[in-house]
């Protein structure tokens, strides 16, 4: 019988440049500790502070995702450490091709594409935007709250959400920015297309999230205390047939807020393979419509979704900074296709 200090299943698996330790908090621990503490009882000669560094460098995965050393484990976590033989490579600048559409001495705010991780950690060493922006900059900046591998980074897009970024130079400007995200000021807006059409032409989603309990990797809707509040907004812009074009306002920044948010209305956003969007939702399934989504998916070939706007206060000057970025050709022919067949 497994007691609440033991992992459900460890296992350590040697590699020539890692280790490997496979945790599974098993159904019966209720404690709820910080990730840093779980951890440290169980990995060899492990203090606290080399876990958190660790957790810093992103060497620690929880069902998959990057979690800071304070989340709370919880019962079915799977716990993934993969510890480096040699130190993990510094993050070098690479010449690869960004949209920048505003730059200063405190910030660059960049228009990411859609494919483009943010930071790099196992598996994305390179290639990724902070790749990029050192190139491009030299320098970005470094907090305590940061690893080596996210210099600059304020907040992060998904992989495949394209739109607007702002990324601090310097550690003063990264402190006043992380202030205002925190503080919820920084207005984000975003432009999507949804399966099915909602009632109300305004509306607002307030449903915490969690972990979803039958895949870990996965984000749901909670029960509430069993997970973080997260607020969304929306306007329906415009009505396809069984199709909904949205304008969405995010009031938190939980990890797949937007895509978990509609996917729990029964709107997963169009092309989300993770959360229900990438297969015909609503309306007949005739051979004809079934092969022009699958064009408009192969077209896509990711979920619908772009941060469109961005506005925050200058962490320098304090005047108010507003931007607006352009849907992206993969969405602006999505969107032709259907003002073409579904309007």
């Amino acid at each position: 019988m497994t007691t609440e200090t033991e992992p459900a299943f460890l296992e350590e698996e040697e590699r020539n440049d890692f280790t490997r330790y496979d945790l599974l908090v098993p159904e019966g621990h209720h404690e709820q500790l910080r990730l840093d503490k779980y951890i440290t009882q169980f990995i060899q000669n492990a203090t606290r502070n080399k876990v958190q560094e660790g957790i810093r460098q992103g060497w620690v995965r929880v069902n998959g995702l990057l979690e800071k050393a304070s989340y709370r484990v919880q019962p079915g976590d799977e716990i993934v450490i993969i510890i480096p033989k040699s130190p993990p490579p510094e993050v070098a600048g690479e010449d690869i091709p960004i949209t920048i559409v505003h730059e200063d001495d405190d910030l660059i705010v960049v228009d990411k594409a859609a494919g483009m991780v943010v930071h790099p950690s196992y598996g994305n060493w390179t290639g990724t935007l902070v790749n990029a922006l050192m190139h491009h900059a030299g320098k970005l900046s470094k907090t305590t709250e940061d690893s080596e591998l996210r210099p600059g980074i304020v907040h992060r897009l998904d992989k495949d959400t394209s739109g607007l970024l702002v990324v601090a130079k310097n550690d003063i400007a990264h402190h006043k920015l992380s202030k205002q995200f925190a503080e919820k000021t920084v207005e984000r807006t975003y432009q999507t297309v949804v399966w099915g059409l909602p009632q109300k032409d305004t509306g607002v989603i307030d449903q915490p999230l969690g972990r979803d309990p039958s895949d870990r990797k996965k984000m749901a809707v909670v029960a509430e205390g069993k997970g973080k509040n997260a607020v969304t907004h929306y306007k329906v812009l415009k009505r396809y047939d069984h199709l909904a074009m949205l304008d969405v306002a995010l009031e938190t920044g939980r990890t797949h807020q937007i895509r978990v948010h509609f996917s729990w209305m029964g709107h997963p956003v169009l092309g989300d393979p993770v959360y229900g969007g990438n297969a015909v939702r609503y309306g007949p399934n005739t051979g004809s419509r079934k092969s022009m989504f699958q064009n408009i998916f192969s077209v896509l070939g990711r979920q619908c979704l772009h941060a469109r706007s961005l506005g925050f206060e200058h962490p320098a000057s304090g005047d108010w900074f507003q931007f607006e970025s352009e849907i992206p050709d993969d969405m602006r022919n999505v969107i032709e296709k259907l003002d073409q067949y579904c309007s």
